[in-house]
């Protein structure tokens, strides 16, 4: 006889996303390391920033793949809160409030402070 076995929606399915999101972050670390090896053969000279250059590719490439897998299982890294809009006017501003001079007061200096 057949074995039944069971079919996982894709939205469930972890095997699937992990695996997307191993080779989404070996692929994104490989060519961004490469992109930045080949920036600092053009603009170094000294080998330290040319590592300097490699490292900052390899960053790149792991912020970048972290920021889709996170997307891939249903989460986001950094949620920002979208404004409200509100149909309220805007506060009126007159002439007279733009020209009028703040008032200054003077705040007493501390005990033993010397000029």
């Amino acid at each position: 006889m057949a074995e039944k076995k069971e079919i996982v929606p894709p939205k469930y399915d972890l095997d699937a996303k992990w695996d997307a999101c191993l080779d989404l972050t070996v692929r994104r670390v490989v060519y961004s390391s490469l992109a930045g090896a080949f920036g600092g053969l053009l603009l170094f000279r000294s080998p330290v920033t040319r590592w300097a250059s490699v490292a900052f590719g390899a960053g790149v490439g792991i912020g970048s793949a972290y920021t889709d897998c996170s997307r891939l299982f249903d989460g986001s890294p950094a949620k920002l809160a979208t404004p409200e809009i509100t149909e309220t006017p805007a506060h009126q501003v007159s002439s007279s409030d733009l020209l009028a001079a703040p008032e200054i007061t003077e705040t007493p200096s501390p005990q033993g402070a010397q000029d």
